[in-house]
Parts: structure tokens; sequence; C-alpha cells
């Protein structure tokens, strides 16, 4: 019999393995850490991030437990669609609650029983000890696509993550096609990262946040050249605004985690992370004296929603989002 020391109150028996046993249907899947073999069809799926979740429910699969980024929830998730946000909608059981997902709860995974557990490479620390539970395949968050289709693999669902990506690039055109008018009349954008107004960054080159609004044809705003080549969040101080005065439209991309609490839905979610920004903004004369504040093209989208989540899942609700507020003010 062997123990596995998971903390220094908790001894985990290791007399039954964890490791699959039914060695038909193998695949062996590369990922961060290098080549894992997945057996079978994983049914006890941990996952550890939100944005491995959205994955695996875009391939209609369910997990039995699973890791916030941020610790919204401390107990069991027996009502996900209150609990988790944008993504409890989509599950449709009650799972159990594995901890933060850079600082997992190696106990509660380990009582799961996991049969695949899917992570970031932020947790290459707990590496060995998440693989002596179960096959463990982790991923980079800055490529949902490639992860979707190794996920894809591993539960069997390889025809299904290719039809997600066709549809998710109709809907992209789509959407082009309806800011058509908007893109052309108000081209230029400023995106701007935020919690409060002396917490400004901005980054154009890295993630679905700014990469969807390039693609859907706006051009972006930038700093300084530097800036324009960087993938770094580069901080902006309050009084420097002026300078980016050349923007007809400003995203505020803005989050408020100081102080995570349960929510009822995800209206309730976007709320609290954008009202008390939304309210500074429109208080500061710096900020107002922005052309695009005074043209009432300020917009405000929660960053949970394209940084939380950066799949297939987020990029219909972020395209949605954009859609209902830039044409708002489409020129007739």
């Amino acid at each position: 019999m062997t123990s596995l020391l998971i903390s220094c109150n908790t001894t985990i028996d290791q007399s039954l393995p964890l490791q699959q046993s039914n060695k038909k249907d193998c695949r062996i899947i590369e990922h961060k850490m290098g080549k894992t073999e997945i057996c079978g069809q994983p049914e006890r799926i941990v996952v550890l991030g939100p944005y491995l979740l959205e994955s695996l429910l875009a391939l209609n699969v369910q997990p039995i437990a699973y890791a916030d980024h941020i610790g919204f929830h401390q107990r069991d998730y027996d009502r996900p669609t209150e609990q988790i946000p944008y993504l409890g909608k989509y599950i449709n059981q009650s799972i159990a609650n594995v901890g933060v997902a850079y600082m997992p709860s190696m106990e509660a995974i380990f009582k799961t029983k996991p049969d695949l557990i899917l992570s970031l490479d932020d947790n290459q620390e707990h590496y060995q000890t998440l693989s002596r539970f179960a096959p463990i395949l982790m991923f980079s968050w800055n490529e949902p696509n490639e992860n979707l289709k190794k996920i894809a693999q591993a539960v069997n669902r390889k025809e299904s993550a290719e039809k997600i990506l066709e549809e998710t690039a109709k809907k992209i055109a789509k959407a082009k096609d309806e800011l058509a008018k908007t893109i052309t009349d108000y081209p230029d954008i400023l995106l701007l990262y935020a919690q409060d107004l002396q917490e400004l960054f901005i980054n154009n080159n890295r993630g679905l946040c700014s990469s969807l609004v390039k693609e859907l044809g706006f051009n972006l705003i930038t700093i300084s050249p530097s800036e324009a080549s960087s993938n770094q969040r580069i901080p902006l101080s309050l009084e420097v605004l002026p300078q980016l005065n050349a923007a007809y439209s400003i995203i505020i991309l803005g989050y408020d985690f100081q102080e995570p609490s349960e929510f009822k839905n995800a209206q309730e979610f976007n709320e609290y992370q954008l009202s008390n920004l939304q309210q500074q903004w429109l208080k500061n004369p710096i900020t107002q004296s922005m052309g695009a504040s005074q043209a009432d093209r300020v917009y405000y989208v929660p960053a949970y929603l394209c940084i939380g989540l950066p799949g297939s899942i987020s990029t219909e609700l972020y395209l949605n989002e954009l859609k209902k507020q830039l044409l708002t003010h489409q020129k007739s």
C-alpha cells in the first residue's frame, strides 16, 4: 500500500490506482507537459479554470468538478447557473468545487475519483501530483482553438470541435457585415482595461478582447510604437488619455474582483464588474473631455467575458455585446 501526502494534515491512500484500467480505444494527446494517453470515454472530468470549462461545455460534455479562476463560490456548485458566471447555465447537474484554478485542492480532486483532469500550464508545479490521480492535460490560455481540438480528441468529439470552429467563424463574418457601416463611420477604437481610473491598461495584441475587435475590422488606437508590438498590458495614466483622443469610440473592459461574492445571474455579475467604474468615468473631467465621451460612444464590457472565457461561447457573447452597444450609435 502506498500513500500520497497532500498537506500537513491529509494523507491519501493510494492502494487503488486511479489511472485508467480500460486500454481500449486509446489515443496519445500532446499538451504543454508532454504526451498523455487517454483510453476509452472519460466520464469523470475535473476542470481547473473557466477557460477550459468553456471548451468542454461547448463540446456538450459535463464535468464532475470545477475550480473557478476567482473564488466566487465557496461550496459545491449545487446551483451552477447562479454560481458560475456565464457558463453555469450549460451545466445540468450539481458538481464538486475543488478550489481555485491556480491553487486547487488536491484532497477535493482526489475525492472526485477523476478519469481526466484539464488544467492550464499555470499548474505545472502540481503536475506530478495531479497525474497520479488521473491522466491530465495542460494547456496555454492563449491557444483556445488548439485547446478545443485537443479536449475534443480526449473526449472523442473531434468532429464537434471542427463544427464549432466553423460556426464561430460564420458568426464573426455575420457580425462584421452587420457592423460594416459602424466600422466605416467610426473605424478607430481605444480599448482600455480598468478596475478604476487609477488602474488603466492598454493591450492590443493579446487575447480575444482585442483580436476579435480587430478581426471585425476596427483599428485599435495605440499610445506608442512599443505598445503596438507588445504582448503585455501597459499601464496608462489618466493624464495621458487626451493623447488618445483620435479614437471615435472607447471600449472599457472593466473588472472588479476585490470582494468576490455570490450572484444570482449574469446581469448581476456584469453590473458588479462595471458599475463603479462607469460612475467614475462619468464624473471625471479628464475622461469627459474625450471626444468619444462627448459623443456618447463609450461602451462598457466585463473583461471576464473575453479574458476568463477566450473560446467559442465567449466569442458569441462578446460579439452580441459589441453589436448591441455599437449598433445603437450607427449612423442612419
